[in-house]
């Protein structure tokens, strides 16, 4: 973005790559977030804002290379809805080394940095110094550099920055969707019994915490929270090292999860409580170390960057006798978690159930076929008999049961016989169901 620096004249900015495509306003809020909204609106209103020399409202979008003329620096002030925008404190000498120190890679579109142990990725209660305070040092006079993703305080590794508003954008689409890949190593307490395996535990906020903790909540609120693990190297039984990789990104989520299956991850007091440290002179630091960080670049290239150990998880690795070429390993580089991923992880899902299900139907189904056979030999009375069919339940008819409107059974053919006084009517002649006790049979001529 070029523009003249002088604030008592009309200003042009040409947009950038960054900015095609956004709405005016939102192209105020990247550059000027000093001016408000109802100052912009005004500015509109009255014709004082152009774009290559035409009229502009605030829902306008901006195309890469146009020109935007935006009225004098000195009109923003004591015109209402402006913003004023705190100033920030210039860094210091030893902040410009120590962000200069930690750049891992560099390009116009993304800055990845070697977090230390201990320094916050954001600032909060209490914490005045951060990642986001260094910022400012990778500016150049362009726009200010955005974070995209954070590390816990105390975890150290690769974290990416995005050098442009664009950038920022992009580079959150990937991290949402979950085609990012993180690779972290870490020592845990123990060994697992399984040496890759996959964790899914939902996890929520641990009531009372203020946020600051997390815990396993399998009930509706906890959130789909999954991770891998796979044991790189093992000292007897004490402690193993371990790879990690986030399947999703909730907060503490891998701290969480390895406390949760009796393996916490060492010098983790906060979910391991004091069977998170080892004996000796392992270090009481967290061993958590974000190692690797594979995602796609603006370019259409993957960006792919490694960071070192730390000091402490370095001297650990060596004093327990573990080799760092042993965790080098490519994560699979196409993934799990994508859209299409998604989808065809349901279909398959789908598919498996109705499968199921119909098993379950076929087995019902023979069931019955099999009660019923069981049914007809019942009801054979000797060699080459023939079978009756299964008779309905319930009350049979000449037993005191009331004759149905409609016959269900088969219509007798030719005129029906007499009947005998006092034999219940609606009986099919041949087939006597009984006979009261010490009444003699019907004459045969009378059947």
């Amino acid at each position: 973005m070029n523009h003249e620096t002088s604030s008592n004249q009309v200003r042009q900015f040409v947009v950038g790559r960054d900015d095609d495509g956004i709405r005016l306003d939102r192209w105020f809020k990247r550059h000027l977030p000093q001016i408000g909204f109802a100052t912009i609106s005004r500015w509109a209103r009255t014709g004082q804002i152009r774009i290559d020399g035409k009229r502009a409202a605030p829902e306008d979008r901006v195309a890469k290379g146009q020109t935007l003329r935006v009225p004098p620096g000195d009109s923003i002030v004591g015109i209402g809805g402006g913003k004023g925008v705190r100033a920030r404190k210039p860094l210091t000498e030893a902040q410009l080394e120590l962000a200069d120190s930690i750049v891992l890679h560099r390009d116009p579109s993304a800055i990845v940095i070697n977090k230390p142990p201990g320094l916050a990725t954001q600032g909060g209660s209490g914490t005045f110094e951060h990642v986001d305070g260094l910022l400012d040092a990778y500016a150049n006079g362009g726009p200010r550099p955005r974070l995209v993703h954070r590390l816990d305080k105390d975890t150290s590794g690769v974290l990416l920055v995005a050098a442009t508003p664009g950038s920022a954008a992009f580079f959150s689409k990937r991290f949402s969707g979950r085609t990012a890949k993180k690779v972290y190593w870490a020592l845990v307490v123990g060994v697992p019994s399984i040496d890759e395996g996959l964790i899914d535990l939902p996890l929520a906020k641990q009531p009372g915490s203020g946020g600051e903790k997390m815990m396993v909540d399998q009930s509706e609120h906890g959130q789909p929270s999954k991770s891998r693990y796979r044991v790189i190297d093992r000292a007897g039984n004490r402690c193993c090292w371990v790879e990690l990789q986030p399947l999703t990104g909730r907060t503490h989520q891998l701290r969480v999860h390895m406390a949760a299956i009796g393996h916490p991850i060492v010098g983790d007091g906060k979910y391991g409580g004091p069977d998170a440290f080892l004996s000796g002179s392992i270090s009481r630091k967290l061993h958590l170390h974000a190692r690797r960080l594979i995602i796609e670049h603006p370019d259409g290239t993957p960006l792919d960057v490694e960071a070192p150990l730390p000091d402490h998880m370095a001297a650990s690795l060596a004093q327990l006798g573990f080799e760092e070429s042993e965790g080098e390993y490519i994560p699979d580089p196409t993934g799990e978690w994508g859209r299409e991923e998604k989808k065809a992880a349901a279909k398959a899902h789908a598919k498996d159930y109705r499968k199921e299900r119909k098993g379950e139907r076929r087995g019902r189904a023979e069931t019955g076929r099999t009660r019923n056979d069981s049914r007809k030999s019942d009801t054979r009375k000797g060699p080459g008999a023939r079978a009756e069919a299964p008779r309905k339940s319930g009350p049979k008819k000449g037993l005191g049961s009331k004759p149905s409107a409609k016959p269900t059974g088969p219509r007798p053919v030719g005129k029906p016989a007499a009947k005998p006084a006092g034999k219940p009517a609606g009986r099919p002649a041949g087939k006597p169901v009984g006979r009261p006790a010490g009444r003699p049979p019907a004459p045969r001529g009378q059947r």
